[in-house]
């Protein structure tokens, strides 16, 4: 009786240890984008999730969960089991900035995910109304001073990296910069456009097609060098303004305690895909830089942006909507 139950024992572990080594995945896996379609997240999510279909010979579905800034979708794959199925397309605002911003928030990213790798990288961009007295930021400062009620420019919402990039801009260079808060980055984009307001803080993606048609100028970029494609855009550091960097990553993120070789498998999986030409091809062409990292990499970026963005809430005072 007693060598039955063993044998059983052993079927069992055997049948176990077989389900589990198999390799993953072994059904379909789900992307959550925590922003509405049409975003540099969401295109992303698209492109790479095609392609893991592709290689993994299983579904990987995109799933669009909007609202509360960020923070319907992200808790919802905080709250998933930790074994690879659910993973959530991260950006900076809800990974660095969020938890500082509003700190009713209970959701830290280190704490509730582990990062798999870094995807894009697209990086602020000051521009500003084809009308607008400035072209450049020297010139903006100088305008600056014969305008005691400050400068309006234009952003997506309260607490966007766009938001806090132009606070950033304002302190830095001794300026008045009053903030435009619109309702999206198209909305925002259009109202430099038409000169609603003089200038607007974005996302290269964003305001791309308006920039080749001639319906706005760039005042500055917020990177550490120029833009692949466009070296005749200045950066913010040419102008004087040291280590003004400000981009909008965007990163793929698993929740906490999904095991590290499963981790691994998709890091691999979707840096190979980022070096493909016609991924890349696209996600320049939409702006963006495509990247590919570590999961190391990305959690460095994670603190660093943290700390600088929670000195720049704490030193304007921003208080979430």
């Amino acid at each position: 009786m007693l060598n039955k139950k063993l044998l059983v024992a052993a079927i069992i572990f055997f049948i176990s240890s077989a389900v589990h080594s198999q390799v993953f995945p072994t059904k379909p896996v789900k992307i959550i984008v925590p922003y509405g379609p049409g975003g540099i997240s969401d295109i992303a999510a698209r492109m790479i999730g095609s392609k893991l279909s592709e290689i993994w010979k299983q579904p990987v579905i995109v799933e669009n969960k909007v609202g509360g800034g960020g923070a319907i979708g992200t808790g919802f794959v905080s709250r998933s089991d930790p074994d690879g199925y659910t993973l959530l397309v991260a950006t900076v605002a809800e990974f660095t900035i969020a938890q500082h911003l509003n700190k009713q928030i209970n959701l830290n990213s280190l704490r509730d995910f582990t990062p798999i790798s870094l995807l894009t990288d697209t990086p602020m961009l000051i521009v500003a109304n084809m009308n607008a007295p400035f072209n450049n930021l020297r010139q903006l400062a100088e305008f600056s001073k014969q305008s005691p009620a400050g400068v309006s420019f234009a952003t997506p919402g309260v607490g966007t990296l766009n938001h806090l990039t132009g606070e950033r801009l304002a302190a830095e260079m001794g300026i008045k910069l009053v903030h435009i808060p619109y309702k999206g980055g198209a909305q925002a984009s259009l109202a430099v456009v038409s000169g609603e307001t003089p200038l607007g803080i974005s996302g290269a993606a964003v305001v791309m097609s308006h920039v080749d048609s001639g319906k706005l100028k760039i005042l500055a970029v917020a990177s550490q060098s120029q833009i692949k494609g466009h070296p005749d855009w200045p950066t913010a550091i040419d102008a004087g303004l040291p280590d003004f960097v400000a981009s909008n990553w965007v990163a793929l993120a698993a929740p906490r305690g999904t095991p590290q070789k499963i981790i691994l498998k998709i890091q691999a999986d979707v840096s190979a895909i980022l070096q493909m030409d016609d991924v890349r091809e696209k996600l320049i062409k939409a702006g963006s830089e495509p990247i590919g990292s570590s999961p190391e990499i990305l959690t460095e970026r994670i603190n660093k942006d943290s700390i600088r963005y929670s000195k720049v809430i704490e030193i304007t005072n921003l208080k979430a909507d």
